[in-house]
């Protein structure tokens, strides 16, 4: 980098001021605090060009106006209730022209802005002052004022000049840094409220559940004919809407970690075929053909057989639900390596290959939710993967496309 005279603008510089620029350079790019970033560089202008004071300000576009975002020596929040303006402001031609401007003699300059001096009690002489740029945008001014020896000159407007551009950058990574934090912390506020939601709603909805399912199951035992089929369709409603409290319960339970699994050794076909019995009369009211290949030889796993059963019967319900009638449907295991493999495979309308990832978040679904034709919630596969986790244990998705079925591969630690 050379100056328009073709000289580079370090090559007045001392020894220990180069070095004392390279330190400057380590703390701004270490320091992620604005209002320690900004404390830092006005310090360090002051001390390196031997004068009384040194402050920055940043530049507002909502006022279009200037305004200190600190100084040395001064109280900041005083600071920050004086506005300087572009026009008629020593500052304001700087940031406005762009150019660092030397005057040393500060009384007899008709854009001085003595109202600041005079409200917080500080006499200004000598100033000098560079423009804060990133690119070619420029963001601010860092002036420095009354030199203790002698006059401002142009080596020490260069000297300024490249601790202005270090800081621009450093104090814009900063401010990104805390929007960023900012996005962040509300973020985490907004999924606080959605667990607090979640939760609420499911304890509220258990009761008058209970209540609903459990008269309807009196009614259906003693009631006859119409009468005994529409408390049939009372409970299933019932047992449908407990079976998405169950799952948002989960999901909530999973999302705030404090899922607990009682893990013991169990064949991973005893899971298998509890999860087919609680799926089967679902698969032949569509009929779909059930097969299960499972090896003679137990295969054990350490696992919690509530949560395992849970995850092969969602991965179930989910083959039944998106495979046309009279589908086929396999669950097949194996060992491979030391580790047990389970897959759920359909012959169903399949899953497109940029959809393969998305799945298994949660409330996801690859239907429109106003044109979708399937129910639930879309936390069924979030939830398995989440138990499959919780076992130390992994899931995915394969899929040639949409038509051409799917199959749910799940790796679960082997026990011997």
């Amino acid at each position: 980098m050379t100056s328009p005279t073709g000289t580079s603008p370090l090559s007045d510089l001392s020894t220990f001021q180069l070095s004392r620029l390279v330190e400057i350079s380590i703390q701004l790019n270490s320091t992620l605090d604005p209002d320690q970033l900004l404390q830092f560089i006005i310090q360090s202008a002051a001390e390196m060009l031997d004068c009384e004071a040194a402050s920055i300000l940043l530049y507002d576009e909502k006022r279009d106006e200037l305004f200190f975002a600190t100084a040395t020596g001064s109280d900041a929040r005083q600071l920050t209730q004086i506005p300087v303006p572009l026009d008629g402001s020593i500052a304001g031609t700087i940031f406005r022209e762009n150019r660092p401007l030397i005057i040393n003699d500060v009384t007899d300059d008709p854009r001085h802005y003595a109202q600041v001096g005079e409200q917080i009690n500080f006499q200004s002489q000598s100033l000098l002052g560079v423009p804060m740029r990133i690119k070619t945008r420029v963001t601010g001014v860092l002036e420095a004022l009354n030199k203790r020896s002698g006059s401002f000159t142009s080596a020490d407007s260069r000297l300024l000049s490249i601790i202005a551009s270090q800081a621009a950058v450093a104090i814009q990574n900063a401010r990104l840094v805390q929007a960023i934090q900012k996005a962040y912390d509300e973020l985490k506020q907004v999924d606080k409220l959605k667990t607090d939601f979640i939760s609420i709603a499911s304890h509220e909805l258990r009761t008058p559940l209970g209540i609903i399912l459990g008269y309807a199951t009196l009614l259906k035992e003693d009631a006859q004919g119409e009468l005994s089929e529409h408390a049939e369709t009372v409970v299933n409603s019932a047992l449908k809407l407990r079976g998405l409290v169950e799952d948002m319960t989960n999901m909530n339970l999973m999302q705030i970690g404090t899922v607990k699994v009682d893990l013991k050794p169990i064949p991973i076909q005893r899971i298998i075929q509890l999860a087919c019995d609680e799926i089967i009369k679902t698969a032949e009211a569509k009929g779909h053909k059930l097969v299960r290949d499972l090896p003679i030889q137990p295969l054990l796993v350490n696992g919690d057989q509530e949560k395992l059963t849970q995850v092969f019967v969602n991965l179930l319900s989910n083959a039944v639900r998106f495979t046309p009638n009279q589908g086929v449907i396999t669950v097949r295991a194996g060992l491979v390596r030391n580790e047990i493999a389970v897959e759920v495979r359909d012959n169903g309308i399949g899953i497109p290959a940029n959809e393969l990832e998305k799945i298994f978040k949660g409330f996801y679904q690859i239907e429109s939710h106003l044109t979708r034709r399937e129910g639930g919630l879309g936390l069924g596969l979030s939830i398995a993967q989440g138990l499959v986790k919780l076992h130390n244990g992994r899931m995915w998705a394969e899929s040639k496309g949409l038509g051409q079925g799917s199959t749910f591969k799940v790796m679960l630690p082997h026990t011997r």
